[in-house]
């Protein structure tokens, strides 16, 4: 369908309208039933400092830094929050519009630092949990991948990675934790293969790094899995996710500065004078730069501690509800707030289970195997009426109707 340009100018309520009308079928993640794509941190006051500040900075262009002091000082002291936190140099890294470029910007300085040691052919070795966004970037990179399978644990193998690498690796990856299974991969022995080979250990966080330092100091057991690591050279967390602020921010951090430099993009050989950038994109929305910020003031520590134990408890209310019901089980054994159930019996009952849940109006993203949750504040006022419906569902299913696996709820 073709839809022309209006011959005249609409009324701006009429506009509006149109898009509350469209908008009200979208996906409802403030009531709960979603558990992916939007993190609710059920905040009022956030989410009310959150809209100020994205209009504030709505028109705002992060492309030109010497013209947005404030921008380089909010995204400067982002990076230096998480620096600080996972143990690195304030400076050696910068923002970015999401895990998948966090993760092509790490995939790209790995490429270059290969390169710079006479790798003509560079590739990347990382487990089959490993996110497709490793996949992405070295499709668009012009480098190669090796996906090697997990252990029994779900946990990346390091054996079979160590066996995978050659001299033309470039990067070995680790996740913490990966995304099917929400378990942490084994990062002392990832970072000890890039060590014993050369070569770069990249470190996926971008589920756990605004989670795993304050789940550690709630109490949880968190293995290592940052800088503090010999051997780990980079680190990717999105800010949108445990982060709490709203789409799209993420940090990409490296041990040191000069790693960080093989981001760079300098050009002058056209009439337009310098152009220079930083990450992969030239133009920048700056409100993302600027809530991050923003969000990171307001909740503090104090606050982002407090969210953990809301996430802590309420993951453990769904994990206790879901191994009481007959049938199901859950996926290995998750370490942060996000895991895998299935049914016991068959990927099939799985999916007409999946299919009475959507009936009841609940977004469930589905795996190859299983029905994923990850959880978020917002989902504590819900967990009852979740665990009502997935007893039933599991008691009342019949045949699945075949609906595909898709990450994020994409069929």
């Amino acid at each position: 369908m073709t839809t022309p340009l209006p011959d005249r100018g609409r009324p701006a309520d009429e506009v509006f309208a149109d898009q509350t009308e469209w908008h009200s079928e979208d996906i409802d993640w403030r009531g709960g039933r979603a558990f992916s794509l939007v993190y609710n941190a059920d905040d009022p006051s956030l989410e009310e400092l959150q809209h100020r500040v994205a209009a504030a900075y709505l028109h705002e262009n992060a492309l030109n830094p010497f013209v947005y002091p404030s921008l380089v000082r909010m995204e400067e002291e982002v990076v230096a929050v998480a620096a600080g936190l996972f143990g690195t140099d304030p400076r050696a890294g910068t923002m970015a519009s999401g895990g998948t470029e966090s993760i092509f910007l790490a995939v790209h300085t790995a490429r270059e630092h290969a390169r710079s040691r006479g790798v003509t052919d560079p590739g990347i070795v990382i487990a089959s949990t490993a996110h497709p966004a490793f996949s992405k970037a070295v499709h668009y990179l012009g480098m190669h991948e090796t996906r090697v399978p997990v252990g029994p644990d779900l946990k990346a193998d390091p054996e079979a990675m160590a066996a995978a690498v050659g001299p033309d690796t470039a990067l070995v990856v680790g996740s913490a934790p990966c995304y099917p299974f929400g378990v942490i991969d084994p990062i002392p022995e990832i970072a000890a293969i890039a060590v014993a080979n050369d070569t770069l250990c990249h470190v996926d966080a971008c589920l756990g790094g605004w989670l795993l330092p304050f789940w550690e100091r709630i109490g949880e057991p968190v293995p290592p899995w940052n800088f503090e690591v010999e051997g780990v050279t980079s680190i990717s967390a999105d800010v949108h996710k445990y982060g709490y602020c709203f789409k799209g921010a993420s940090v990409i951090v490296y041990r040191d500065e000069p790693m960080k430099h093989h981001q760079y993009f300098i050009f002058d050989d056209w009439p337009g004078g310098l152009y220079g950038s930083a990450t992969t994109a030239g133009t920048r929305p700056a409100a993302p730069i600027a809530a991050a910020w923003a969000t990171i003031q307001h909740l503090g520590l104090d606050g982002y501690i407090a969210k953990a134990e809301v996430v802590r408890d309420t993951t453990r209310r769904f994990q206790a509800g879901i191994e009481a019901i007959d049938g199901i089980h859950i996926t290995g054994e998750p370490q942060m707030s996000l895991f895998e159930f299935a049914a016991d019996d068959s990927p099939d009952i799985t999916g007409a289970i999946g299919d009475v849940m959507d009936d009841r109006g609940w977004k469930l993203d589905r795996q190859n195997g299983g029905l994923h949750l990850m959880i978020s504040p917002g989902h504590a006022r819900i967990v009852d009426t979740f665990l009502e419906d997935l007893a039933y569902a599991v008691a009342n299913h019949g045949d699945t109707r075949g609906v595909a696996a898709g990450y994020g709820g994409v069929v």
